[in-house]
């Protein structure tokens, strides 16, 4: 495979050969790349903006993560911020550290996927930036959305009668990482072993290419349904509930009869000895939505596909429970990634 060192372009020559493909897409981008500042023209909206930094090490082992499939999760995990706040995502900025070990090709993989992000959820480059690294691969990203007036939603929202909702499925996104990094030490003890991931092409999916949920914040728009409170859940449904709860000065009670799971995930966790519910609770990555809305609108919510109502908001002196299928109450701890620990 032809392999082409990064000093051959440098940096306004490589910047150029790896975005020349991406097209503007949205009204309101007036100028992307190409010059110092990008130009963005919003009119009776708020702009939305999120940023997420991925280090090598710490949020991706490229033992196991394909380039492609890490620009693609790079680029959705920045809009799923967006959605979370029940805005649409309409430009990104990419800025990235690369080490001598990385050659064009490799970052080509990389844009590559996030070409395939932006297509997919209509966002545009606008710009970023390059630079020398010493310890890896570093990707930094900053999404900018827009929002409606009255429509935009924060986590501070929720009602103490407000139902909980979450979208798609848990545990499957750290199930998937937990079977890659089994088979990863069974690589490293030798080189010649196959992995075996037959039957477990939805977990693999969900944790190495997850999909923002454009798909319900459309739903919520069309059955207008604007909920009290709402984030996405990136570290856990734990710890995102503690976050709402905080913010809303509320409690919750949540059944766990009701999270949704994925049976992959089950046969998974029962494989490696673990908790389904702990993964759901706690692995996070799904990149689902978690949010609230009155109960005047269970009616439009109860008719949702891909949404489910797994518990309630309560006075904040009751706490944040969860209700195990016997009954029994469980005190809900914030236990999931914290990459700073």
């Amino acid at each position: 495979m032809q392999r082409t060192e990064i000093s051959a372009y440098g940096e306004f020559g490589l910047i150029k050969h790896l975005t020349d493909k991406f097209k503007i897409q949205n009204e309101s981008t007036l100028k992307g790349i190409g010059d110092d500042a990008a130009v963005l023209s919003y009119e009776n909206k708020k702009v939305l903006v999120t940023t997420d930094l991925l280090l090598e090490g710490i949020h991706f082992d490229l033992v196991y993560v394909p380039l492609m499939h890490l620009g693609y999760k790079a680029a959705v995990v920045n809009f799923s911020d967006i959605y979370a706040m029940n805005g649409q995502p309409k430009q990104m900025t990419v800025s990235i550290g690369v080490s001598k070990r990385f050659s064009v090709e490799d970052l080509e993989q990389l844009y590559a996927g996030m070409e395939l992000a932006c297509k997919k959820y209509g966002v545009d480059l606008i710009g970023g930036d390059t630079s020398a690294s010493l310890t890896g691969l570093a990707i930094s990203i900053t999404c900018i959305g827009e929002g409606e007036e009255g429509k935009i939603v924060y986590r501070n929202g929720a009602g103490q009668t407000d139902l909980i909702c979450v979208t798609g499925d848990l545990g499957s996104a750290y199930m998937g990482l937990q079977l890659l990094e089994r088979e990863k030490i069974v690589f490293a003890a030798n080189d010649q072993a196959q992995p075996d991931f037959e039957g477990r092409d939805y977990i693999l999916q969900r944790q190495l290419k997850p999909e923002a949920r454009k798909d319900i914040i459309e739903l919520l728009h069309e059955k207008n349904v604007v909920p009290t409170a709402m984030m996405d859940i990136s570290d856990g449904l734990s710890s995102e509930l503690m976050h709402i709860c905080s913010q809303s000065n509320a409690g919750c009670r949540v059944y766990e009869d009701k999270i949704p799971i994925n049976y992959q995930a089950v046969v998974m966790a029962e494989e490696l000895n673990m908790s389904i519910v702990t993964a759901a609770l706690n692995g996070g990555e799904d990149y689902e939505l978690l949010f609230t809305v009155s109960l005047e609108d269970y009616d439009k919510i109860v008719t949702m596909e891909g949404i489910a109502i797994v518990g309630h908001m309560t006075k904040p002196e009751l706490g944040l429970q969860l209700v195990g299928r016997e009954g029994e109450e469980i005190e809900l701890k914030a236990q999931g990634w914290n990459s700073l620990k």
